[in-house]
């Protein structure tokens, strides 16, 4: 096919600088050059390259800093970039080795979120498929914005971590600030990001802490925003903001009250739901019966938090008595020696202990 075209292309050409010879010599010569361009276009291989899940903006660098620093690099290519999509045009060989590079800057970026000049260079002149492994790389679950490691901090958070891998359905249950919630959201992002889920689902129950939500400004939504603020709180840590935003709209990460839940089947999905001592019976039931296949769920809550009105049985602590013989379910109990908020937050909780355990 591509040599009729050239076939035609050629007839044409010369049928045409012949006519224009007839008129003028110096127009011909210069008809003849960009004919010759317009060949040499027709015959060089073209490679097209999309960025799945990756913000171009923050990808090709402020005023395409990060492409022109490529494109230094592959002088025999044309390389075009619109969007989310990259053309290059070039010989086979130098196309399959720019591709091969490229790649890899993609796979740097969705692993550690960032790119730059010194990047581009270290992975482009690298001899290796894989850049060096760093120290205790595997305990790394995220790496979050500007360079952050997101891991496990204590030998409880390892554990939940473990449990995580071993089992479909975890419990993570102990006080405030010991990373229930901070954890579960980076073995989502962890799981997302290695293509093990296709979705992220994060549930609340949406429960009034002594205030009225009917008396809160704004539509439903702006309503129960601020319930789920400590789960966006998260994900800002571990994902880019233009990256959250496009996954957020393309329902690729789902934030929504635990109401919102009843009817779905949860498959191909990473699942937390925060704040479970919050749920009733009927809301935990419906909740965990959501699992569907190739489904994680990780329950988190403080039995000492409870915001239940009175006589209301907590959904999570039932669980926790019905559930901790099923096999296949994974239950952690963490501590106040989990704590790591400010050092005063674990001061503050035995405080109130001292009170309590008094009632």
């Amino acid at each position: 096919m591509m040599s009729v075209i050239i076939d035609i292309f050629l007839f044409i050409t010369i049928r045409r600088t012949y006519e224009v010879f007839c008129l003028n010599l110096s127009d011909a010569n210069l008809l003849i050059k960009n004919y010759f361009l317009i060949l040499k276009l027709l015959l060089l291989n073209e490679r097209i390259i999309e960025l799945h899940d990756i913000a171009p903006k923050e990808f090709w660098g402020a005023q395409d800093t990060h492409l022109e620093t490529i494109k230094k690099y592959y002088p025999k290519l044309k390389i075009v970039a619109r969007g989310t999509t990259l053309k290059a045009y070039g010989e086979k060989e130098v196309l399959d080795e720019f591709e091969n590079r490229f790649n890899r800057l993609m796979l740097h970026f969705t692993r550690y979120n960032n790119i730059d000049t010194n990047v581009i260079d270290r992975v482009i002149q690298s001899n290796s498929q894989e850049e060096q492994r760093m120290p205790d790389h595997d305990k790394i679950l995220v790496h979050g914005i500007g360079g952050k490691l997101i891991k496990a901090m204590t030998p409880n958070q390892q554990k939940m971590v473990d449990l995580v891998h071993k089992n479909d359905m975890v419990f993570a249950v102990g006080p405030a600030g010991t990373g229930k919630t901070y954890t579960g959201v980076a073995l989502a992002v962890k799981a997302l990001k290695e293509k093990q889920v296709k979705r992220i689902i994060l549930t609340r129950p949406a429960v009034e802490a002594g205030e009225n939500l009917g008396f809160l400004p704004g539509d439903m939504k702006e309503k129960l925003d601020p319930y789920m603020q400590p789960l966006y709180d998260a994900l800002r840590d571990m994902l880019p903001p233009q990256t959250l935003e496009d996954y957020i709209l393309k329902g690729i990460i789902q934030i929504a009250p635990l109401a919102f839940m009843r009817g779905r089947t949860l498959d191909n999905a990473f699942v937390i739901l925060d704040e479970a001592q919050n749920s009733t019976h009927s809301q935990m039931k419906m909740f965990l019966t959501r699992m569907g296949k190739n489904a994680k769920f990780i329950i988190t809550g403080d039995p000492g938090q409870v915001d239940l009105p009175r006589r209301t049985i907590s959904g999570l602590k039932e669980a926790l008595l019905i559930l901790k013989d099923v096999e296949g379910i994974g239950i952690l109990y963490l501590d106040d020696k989990d704590i790591v908020r400010h050092r005063l937050v674990k001061k503050v909780i035995d405080a109130y202990k001292s009170i309590e355990n008094l009632d």
